[in-house]
């Protein structure tokens, strides 16, 4: 896409979770926080999202402070709330309450000059269906390999 920019992925989402939705959401930070993330100085490895109040919030997501930040630098794994529509809000809040899903942040990047996040409504993954994907995907990479060697 034009004007996208990933800077932070949490891929091991897709080996813990079947993500049936994707869902791209703005998030309120601070200047500095902007900043360190421009720096490519954050990490999404045990956030996840929860509702409160009506509002939604990304959790454990750790932004380093920035160098140059002083006074004016956050706590790093601070809760940051996530803007997105009310009705999108309340229908996800419906899903994670009902059919036990998941709220995990995907990815983090700039739209034009934006910051975005990428929430996922996910369903946990039984360990049978690890070993199957991990199988489907080690087949795969077979396949390709004997296609490269042969051509």
């Amino acid at each position: 896409m034009e004007g996208v920019k990933v800077m932070a992925k949490n891929r091991q989402v897709y080996h813990e979770y079947f993500v049936e939705e994707e869902y791209e959401a703005g998030i309120e930070l601070s200047g500095t926080e902007v900043k360190s993330i421009r720096a490519g100085t954050l990490n999404l490895k045990d956030a996840w999202c929860g509702i409160k109040d009506g509002q939604l919030y990304v959790n454990q997501m750790h932004i380093s402070p920035y160098e140059k930040g002083n006074i004016f630098n956050k706590d790093p794994r601070r809760p940051r709330r996530l803007l997105m529509h009310k009705q999108e809000i309340n229908r996800l809040y419906g899903k994670v309450k009902q059919d036990g899903y998941a709220l995990i942040p995907l990815s983090v990047y700039f739209k034009h000059a934006r910051v975005k996040v990428a929430v996922g409504l996910c369903k946990g993954k039984k360990l049978y269906d690890k070993r199957q994907a991990a199988a489907e995907r080690d087949a795969r990479r077979q396949i390709d390999r004997a296609m490269k060697e042969r051509y």
